[in-house]
């Protein structure tokens, strides 16, 4: 068998991103993986700038002041954001204004109105501020010619509000991923149709769809196919002429219906490995066709979402060009016991929060799905270890 960190390796070795650059619109760039660095060409804010409603005056001036010895300014005017009006103050005046306002010529800082009279014409300063006090630079949030996202970096909302600060209106990304999903099983049956003795609903094409959208991955959902190995491999041949990469549930074990034995060689794709040492998940079968990866999941529903998470998840991230760190590890602390014992490596889910990590549930078998909801992470217990008690230090890999 493969180890986790093994079968991994081997998966990323064959994968490259995907040919192709596009340039989208920055409303549309969210989840999207940059294709270039991006500098910005002018400095944030792009001038110095109050952040609070006052008085822009000299420190000078107010040296002594405080409630007991106010001391009193002329006024010269008021300026608000965006008001686009030039001022220059002299020694003994000031000028009323307002947040996200230019700091005007003479000026070294702002007061803020709570320590004055608010007087329009003269106004009486309470206290006294330094040199540079309340004052945004400019330049203070990015400096002009700054690199605020680099190449393979995945685009964010905090990515998209910056850019736009900068009068970015668009951005160079990589081509998507196209992904083919083909679920597997005589017993599948889709939501809102009749479920006769026997069947299940196809939990696994719903949940991979919908994760696949969340990671902003192009996916193609293929009609759900039974146990026939030479539909199945055909259904896999016409789908990969669109598809980047192909992801499949069920099929994969060593049963009388574990079809995909023999619909890889119908095909005639590479087998690369079958079988990870690790529980959930095991049966992984991952092979190439036509130089596209074949990733192979359980058809057991949390088997298949743990192995999409370690498995496939980082191989999209490689093959739209991302360099972020997927599936970092953390050591926890284990609040609550897991009473089995581990004979070989055993992932089971939990919640991970301020350095404490809690089980999802008490099911934790590979076909328990439920206790999917709230797991943010999964522990890693190594093969060989005796039952987990409360207290008890143990690594977890963050979903």
């Amino acid at each position: 068998m493969e180890t986790l960190e093994s079968a991994l390796a081997l998966l990323l070795s064959h994968a490259a991103p995907v040919p192709g650059r596009e340039t989208v619109p920055l409303s549309c760039a969210r989840g999207r993986v940059a294709a270039q660095d991006i500098a910005s060409p002018i400095p944030v804010p792009p001038f110095d700038r109050s952040p609070l409603d006052g008085y822009a005056l000299n420190s000078r001036d107010i040296a002594g002041a405080s409630r007991e010895r106010p001391v009193r300014l002329r006024v010269i005017g008021e300026a608000c954001a965006g008001c686009g009006e030039h001022f220059s103050v002299a020694r003994g005046e000031a000028l009323r204004i307002m947040t996200g306002a230019p700091i005007p010529e003479g000026c070294d800082c702002v007061i803020r109105q709570e320590d004055t009279d608010e007087g329009m014409e003269y106004a009486a300063i309470y206290a006294r501020v330094s040199s540079g006090e309340n004052i945004c630079r400019a330049g203070e949030d990015v400096a002009q010619g700054a690199c605020v996202m680099r190449a393979g970096e995945r685009i964010t909302s905090a990515h998209v509000g910056v850019l736009a600060s900068l009068g970015v209106t668009q951005v160079n990304v990589y081509a998507r991923v196209r992904v083919a999903l083909l679920c597997t099983g005589d017993e599948l049956v889709q939501p809102g149709e009749a479920l006769p003795y026997g069947k299940i609903y196809d939990a696994n094409r719903a949940a991979l769809t919908a994760r696949l959208s969340e990671l902003g991955v192009q996916a193609h959902v293929l009609n759900s196919e039974g146990d026939d190995p030479e539909h199945v491999a055909a259904a896999l041949q016409r789908a990969a002429q669109d598809a980047d990469i192909l992801l499949t549930t069920g099929g994969v074990s060593v049963g009388k219906k574990d079809i995909f034995h023999s619909v890889l060689p119908r095909m005639g794709a590479q087998r690369l490995f079958w079988q990870v040492a690790m529980k959930p998940g095991s049966p992984l079968l991952c092979g190439l066709y036509e130089g596209k990866l074949l990733i192979c999941l359980s058809g057991n529903p949390f088997a298949a979402l743990a192995c999409f998470e370690l498995f496939a998840k980082p191989v999209l991230a490689r093959l739209e060009g991302s360099t972020e760190r997927i599936n970092p590890r953390t050591k926890a602390v284990l609040r609550g016991a897991f009473a089995k014992k581990s004979r070989g490596r055993r992932l089971i889910r939990a919640r991970c929060e301020g350095g404490n990590v809690y089980l999802t549930g008490e099911n934790h078998s590979s076909g328990s799905l439920a206790s999917m909801i709230g797991c943010n992470c999964l522990i890693d217990i190594p093969a060989g270890s005796d039952a987990l008690s409360e207290g008890e230090p143990v690594e977890v890999i963050w979903l």
